[in-house]
């Protein structure tokens, strides 16, 4: 799948991306989609000299089986969880009387009903319940991980605690599916279309239904509109704010009014159809007329990505790209953003690429077909306003090629 390496898009008259339509499903091929990702997860298992994971993390467990219920409420209960070992069947444990949701996936060899052991789900009983769930592990490991080690992503520590008491060493699963996550299939590639459309289409109504007197809130409300609308899940952020608020960045949408003049920023952070994640930022100003501070700003935000997105090839180091990385200017440089890049898809992925004050020398490379984010945030410390603003990106053979298209400001 090729996308156009163009790194600005220019406005164009008539908003065409309005009239874009979500890929139908059968043109993704969900067989190589799932067979792919449960491959790259026991790949990772072997490279790291393990023999099987368990993954409590609903996005883990999504890529790995391709099987939801309640991902937000797993996301806060150890309700849920899959074991996934290199050599023998893939079990998915399930919520309670859930089994049928997921009979359809040929992936998963087996479903039993989940052991659950928290004091919301237990009360007095949660002791009890876990020396069960100790029992089934002891069982797994006998038969599937006989080295007594297995990585979890999520897990408490009375868990982690009784594991270890039976001889089981837990190792963090995290490196596995962040590593594994990274390299994007063909119908990856498809489904993060389906995604971005999708946002892109929110936030096209979000810029031309923005008028003085609206709340924050209610601007913020179409892209969850549009999101469900179109059959996306979920959204993991609700940053969006404006005038004054926009500086610091990282506010969250609230019940204030938005006046002629100001300037309204947000980031989607939005999980869409078939769970990846569509992660841009834009910026506009309430009446569409930038003042010349904000013009300013909005210029060195686009200068600061533009630049950054140039640089990343195939094979650049991530100390190499923040050695040559665009320099914040002092008097912004409290107030930056988190990271100049990062991984996408599921949801916010490695690598994190943080700027050299903030331990941004991890190693690693871009490789094809990772896929990014570039990040800006321009407001100046102590000042009135800033300016957010992020395009997400696919490492071709040559250089990152745009898969946001919703087009930047003219100013």
């Amino acid at each position: 799948m090729k996308f156009s390496r163009k790194i600005a898009p220019e406005i164009k008259t008539s908003p065409k991306f309005l009239t874009k339509k979500r890929l139908k499903e059968d043109e993704i091929n969900f067989e190589k989609l799932r067979s792919y990702r449960l491959d790259r997860v026991r790949k990772e298992l072997e490279k790291n000299n393990l023999e099987a994971c368990i993954l409590f993390d609903p996005v883990n467990v999504r890529y790995a089986l391709d099987t939801v219920n309640m991902s937000v409420y797993n996301m806060h209960n150890l309700t849920r969880y899959c074991f996934v070992p290199v050599n023998g069947p893939t079990i998915l444990y399930e919520y309670f009387n859930c089994e049928i949701l997921s009979k359809h996936l040929n992936l998963i060899d087996e479903i039993r009903p989940a052991i659950t052991w928290d004091y919301f789900s237990n009360g007095d009983q949660a002791n009890a319940q876990l020396k069960k769930w100790i029992n089934e592990i002891k069982d797994l490991s006998n038969k599937y991980f006989k080295t007594k080690k297995i990585a979890i992503d999520v897990l408490n520590g009375p868990a982690v605690s009784e594991l270890n008491k039976q001889g089981i060493e837990v190792v963090d699963a995290k490196l596995i599916l962040e590593q594994a996550r990274v390299i994007k299939s063909p119908e990856e590639l498809k489904c993060m279309k389906a995604a971005i459309e999708v946002a892109e289409i929110g936030v096209a109504k979000m810029r031309n239904d923005l008028k003085p007197g609206m709340t924050e809130d209610e601007l913020w409300s179409i892209l969850h509109k549009t999101n469900i609308e179109h059959g996306g899940e979920w959204i993991e952020c609700r940053i969006l704010s404006s005038g004054e608020r926009t500086n610091p960045w990282m506010q969250e949408s609230s019940n204030k009014v938005m006046q002629t003049g100001e300037i309204v920023a947000f980031d989607t952070d939005m999980v869409g159809p078939y769970g990846y994640c569509a992660d841009i930022s834009r910026s506009y100003v309430v009446g569409h007329k930038f003042n010349d501070e904000q013009k300013k700003l909005y210029s060195m935000a686009v200068e600061q990505i533009d630049h950054n997105a140039r640089l990343i090839k195939p094979g650049m180091t991530f100390k190499e790209f923040i050695e040559k990385s665009w320099l914040l200017p002092e008097e912004y440089y409290g107030n930056r953003y988190s990271c100049m890049v990062h991984g996408i898809g599921l949801c916010d992925e490695w690598p994190q690429i943080k700027y050299p004050t903030d331990g941004g020398e991890q190693g690693g490379s871009f490789e094809q077909n990772m896929t990014l984010t570039v990040e800006s945030y321009i407001g100046k410390v102590g000042g009135k306003e800033g300016v957010k603003l992020e395009q997400q990106y696919l490492v071709g053979q040559n250089g990152l090629e745009l898969m946001s298209y919703h087009p930047l400001e003219k100013i």
